[in-house]
């Protein structure tokens, strides 16, 4: 019997979009939907943690940044992790951590318990985050990557609008106790998660799990005539150090690597920052909790629409001068919410302040996705993340003790504005990766080969 041999990367990049791709968007979607959820929580609870517990502040944003510290660990481990025992059977471990403790949180009585338990559901949100977009990034075609990561990722917005509606109708009824109670919900979904989500393609191959990469290879290229006899293949480049931090910094990829993880830093610093205090800066500037709360649902919606357009704007002119653009509108639209303005100004820059924080950072995993190579991709993304949430740590810390000095407020937004400055200058200067020049230039020849043999057929 003959084989034939067929390249996995190239059948993947040059698929047409199938309703098998759009599933496997639509679960990472449902289930970063609840990590954006989970980060929204904050902003709600934290004024009736303050006022029920009787905390400053300072304690408060201590308070919020122990499931920061809980998801930069898991970042740390669960992306490594999955490059080694697969991304499925993490991701399903990353659900149960978050959404069960996450849950549990709703029964705390008193600070120590709940930053425990928020701990330990961050190892599984930090975890879950670098896998959905790697799973979405590895599965999607070429030419709709971006597009289709970012849409994923505006689940993570569509969460925080759920949090805003959800803590502005349920929490004077039913106290802060029910936004964690909701987000039990993903435990429910965890066989249907476990059915219908598939495992990666690439990690398929490396363990010779041949039948099922080929059956999945015949979902997402239905084209494609894949049989048991078909020998499949990866085009990824051999990267030394296997699935190692010291691999992240080979091949050229040293200084890109040391950028990525600056803007990631400054990036979550500014959206954790605004995530957790958002409602507090407003109450500050004047207004009440009920009319706060609504300006997180801005901030969420802005990152909705930024993210999505970002996506796309990112496939037509790359992602490069798309993240640099919205880090810049963002810092301009923080400084400007010092300043009295009408209402409807002051929800404009909200939105454009979310969709700056939150759609630079989800177009930034997008890229980091797309300039490691497929064998350190998850660790290239966890590590990265990882580092960020050195930066969300500070973020609700930082204007904990901003708001405790009581100083201007314009003062405290132009503060949560600088770090996404910063992030635009370093997203500047990263440049391609010898991997990635490499990958395009295989790309390139790909597509060359295709054109001249649809025109000899």
């Amino acid at each position: 019997m003959s084989t034939n041999t067929m390249n996995v990367n190239d059948v993947v990049d040059n698929a047409k979009f199938t309703k098998s791709h759009l599933s496997i968007m639509l679960w990472c979607l449902i289930l970063i939907l609840f990590d954006g959820y989970d980060l929204a929580i904050n902003g709600v609870a934290l004024p009736l943690l303050m006022k029920e517990w009787g905390l400053t502040t300072v304690q408060a944003g201590m308070l919020a940044s122990t499931a920061l510290a809980g998801m930069m660990f898991g970042a740390m481990l669960f992306g490594t992790l999955a490059d080694k025992i697969g991304r499925k059977k993490v991701i399903m471990i990353c659900v149960f951590l978050f959404s069960g403790f996450t849950f549990a949180g709703g029964f705390a009585s008193n600070p120590t318990e709940f930053g425990i338990l928020r701990f330990l559901a961050g190892l599984g949100i930090g975890g879950v985050l670098p896998n959905l977009v790697a799973l979405t990034s590895e599965y999607a075609p070429k030419k709709l990557r971006s597009t289709l990561v970012t849409t994923m990722f505006s689940g993570y917005a569509m969460g925080g609008i759920m949090a805003a509606l959800f803590g502005s109708w349920f929490t004077p009824n039913f106290g802060w106790q029910i936004m964690f109670f909701i987000a039990g919900f993903p435990l429910l979904l965890l066989p249907l998660v476990w059915k219908y989500l598939p495992e990666s393609l690439t990690f398929l191959v490396k363990v010779k799990r041949d039948d099922e990469a080929r059956k999945m290879l015949q979902t997402i290229a239905p084209d494609q005539s894949c049989g048991s006899n078909t020998q499949l293949e990866l085009s990824e480049v051999v990267v030394p150090g296997g699935t190692t931090v010291k691999a992240l910094y080979q091949q050229g990829r040293g200084p890109g690597t040391a950028l990525f993880w600056l803007c990631f830093f400054m990036c979550l610093l500014t959206l954790y920052a605004l995530g957790s205090w958002l409602p507090k800066l407003m109450m500050a500037a004047g207004y009440s909790l009920g009319s706060s709360l609504m300006f997180l649902l801005a901030m969420n919606i802005g990152a909705v629409i930024g993210t999505v357009g970002g996506g796309i704007l990112a496939d037509r002119f790359h992602l490069k001068p798309v993240i640099i653009t919205l880090c810049l509108a963002g810092a301009v639209a923080l400084s400007l919410l010092g300043f009295n303005s009408p209402q409807p100004v002051i929800y404009f820059l909200v939105a454009v302040a979310g969709a700056s924080a939150i759609g630079s950072q989800i177009l930034l995993y997008s890229y980091v996705a797309q300039y490691y190579p497929l064998s350190v991709r998850s660790t290239g993304i966890g590590w990265a993340s990882a580092i960020g949430r050195t930066g969300a740590i500070v973020g609700p810390i930082l204007i904990g003790f901003l708001l405790a000095k009581e100083l201007p407020h314009q003062i405290n937004f132009m503060a949560v504005g600088l770090p996404v400055v910063i992030a635009a200058i370093a997203v500047f200067f990263i440049g391609k990766s010898e991997t990635e020049k490499e990958t395009t230039q295989v790309l390139a020849s790909t597509e060359k080969t295709l054109k001249a043999q649809r025109v000899l057929s």
